[in-house]
């Protein structure tokens, strides 16, 4: 089978390499013109004028990234299958949009409203009272176009930063620790539930990952399932899926969803007994998904800026190191690597061992370690 991939990053090179062994093709259709995949067979066309020949050359489509045109997506989804839906992408793409299907399923966010001007926002920001997060409605990730409002009179210069015509207000989430749930969903509407993970981000950047969380009560998996799979009935949804969410004292809060494999997942690769790219590959393929059960505990780190002392991390027993072959730059994701362990005590060793290694990680910060 020939699977295209919209999009031509990391995710999608690691989409590929789970796929290679199910004796799947791939095909990257590039929109960017600086495609980093390093793999399988790259179409850079930021015109598109090369669709016909992308279509041609796949029997199934699916997306690394949802920040590419619904149009395109739905044009490709008149002549082969793509998974996930389109559907799914325009409502990720948009805050609002993305907010309201939540609200309407029953899941829960945190209060907000849409602001259209400073005088808006301002508005916005006294009426659900602060702090206050405000965010571009559409185009954001990794924390940008965002503001955080300390007072209705931040409004302004909050407006003129984020330089976006629609906001979305939401009041700050008072929360223990950041969580995200994956799951998947074949074609004949088989789900699989990763265990939750832990998130701590730096600078809107997600720089550590645990697995299962630490802590987590029963419930508290059950609730983010039951969510979960409302989305993925909802959408009728055919891959991975993820839900990040916020844990506090009264529940689950959802912030947003990704239509896609997650950098929150990447420890499922040596982490769980089928990695979320494989299950993405297996639920698009049309094939049955694989056992989504734990081998034991994980930490995820990513690799964010440069590269910092790869051969020493090698020589480490429990890290499994995952480069993406990208030039080093400020901020950006050039790799990650997974520790392994048998109990969470000796997790936070390993992953504080690791760490040192990485120049410009922050220091290992989670619910397993003493707060300061």
């Amino acid at each position: 089978m020939r699977i295209g991939v919209l999009g031509a990053g990391q995710l999608g090179r690691m989409l590929a390499l789970a796929g290679y062994p199910l004796a799947k093709t791939f095909v990257f259709y590039d929109m960017s013109g600086s495609p980093s995949a390093g793999l399988g067979e790259v179409i850079i066309d930021r015109e598109g004028q090369y669709l016909d020949d992308f279509l041609s050359r796949v029997d199934r489509v699916t997306y690394e990234f949802e920040h590419l045109p619904v149009d395109v997506a739905e044009k490709i989804a008149a002549h082969k299958p793509v998974h996930p839906c389109p559907r799914a992408l325009q409502v990720c793409q948009n805050r609002e949009a993305e907010k309201t299907l939540f609200g309407e399923l029953g899941i829960p966010t945190p209060e907000w409203k849409i602001a259209d001007s400073a005088a808006s926002l301002k508005a916005a920001a006294e009426e659900l009272g602060c702090p206050v997060v405000a965010k571009s409605n559409t185009e954001g990730y990794d924390g940008k176009g965002q503001a955080v409002l300390k007072s209705p009179e931040e409004a302004e210069a909050a407006w003129a930063s984020i330089g976006h015509p629609r906001l979305i207000v939401e009041k700050f989430v008072d929360f223990h620790r950041e969580v995200s749930i994956i799951a998947v969903r074949a074609e004949d509407g088989e789900l699989a539930f990763y265990p939750m993970a832990e998130n701590t981000h730096h600078e809107g950047i997600l720089r550590y990952s645990i697995a299962p969380a630490p802590k987590l009560e029963k419930h508290v998996q059950e609730d983010a399932e039951r969510y979960i799979k409302a989305l993925l009935n909802e959408l009728d949804y055919v891959g991975v899926l993820t839900l990040e969410l916020f844990e506090t004292t009264d529940g689950l809060v959802a912030n947003e969803m990704a239509p896609r494999v997650h950098n929150s997942g990447h420890w499922t690769i040596e982490g769980a007994m089928t990695s979320q790219f494989e299950n993405h590959i297996r639920a698009v393929s049309g094939h049955p998904l694989g056992n989504v059960a734990p081998r034991g505990l994980s930490c995820m780190i990513n690799i964010i800026g440069e590269h910092g002392d790869i051969e020493r991390i090698l020589e480490l027993p429990y890290a499994h190191v995952h480069l993406y072959n990208k030039g080093e730059r400020p901020g950006r994701k050039l790799g990650h690597v997974n520790i392994l362990a048998d109990s969470y005590e000796e997790l936070v060793w390993r992953v504080k061992n690791c760490a040192q290694f990485l120049p410009g990680s922050p220091e290992f910060k989670s619910s397993l370690t003493p707060k300061g």
